[in-house]
């Protein structure tokens, strides 16, 4: 099983690598990924949060499942919304979950990639899904949920990690 890497982790920070190679060992990495975001409970894993500076990233929400590749995020629906996040990377230090704060996101959005073969995949998400695109494609640019919020707010968060 691969392990979650925490905040303070330089991976979770450093912009990843395009994938370049869809052979059977990234398909195998994908199956990997589900295992270990099933495992912590979790909507989305994208590749630094293993360990893996390469951007593709696996979810499983608001009744969607899938997994993209070099992934092109664009905003199509500007308005913000403000809504609990939280992240498998930023845990709390006495329980081992996700902190949660009230982050702001855009209400929809397109993302475009490709799927383990190859495949052009474009997909249009608002809501939770559209929120969950947003948090894992920041992962592949090294950023985390916790900068998007207030500074004392961000703070706040990160006196609670490990």
């Amino acid at each position: 099983m691969r392990e979650i890497r925490y905040i303070g982790d330089p991976v979770l920070r450093t912009p990843a690598e395009p994938v370049v190679d869809f052979d059977r060992e990234l398909r195998k990495l994908i199956d990997e990924m589900f295992d270990a975001m099933y495992a912590a409970d979790g909507v989305g894993l994208a590749g630094p949060q293993i360990g893996v500076s390469r951007r593709l990233f696996v979810y499983d929400c608001s009744g969607r499942k899938g997994h993209l590749i070099n992934p092109v995020l664009t905003v199509d629906d500007p308005e913000v919304v403000l809504d609990e996040e939280g992240c498998l990377s930023v845990p709390g230090r006495d329980t081992g979950k996700p902190l949660y704060a009230s982050t702001p996101r855009a209400a929809g959005v397109c993302i475009e990639g490709m799927d383990r073969l190859g495949r052009k995949v474009k997909l249009r998400a608002r809501g939770l899904l559209a929120r969950c695109f947003q948090h894992e494609t920041d992962h592949l640019d090294g950023t985390l949920y916790v900068d998007h919020l207030p500074k004392n707010e961000a703070r706040r968060i990160l006196q609670r990690t490990p």
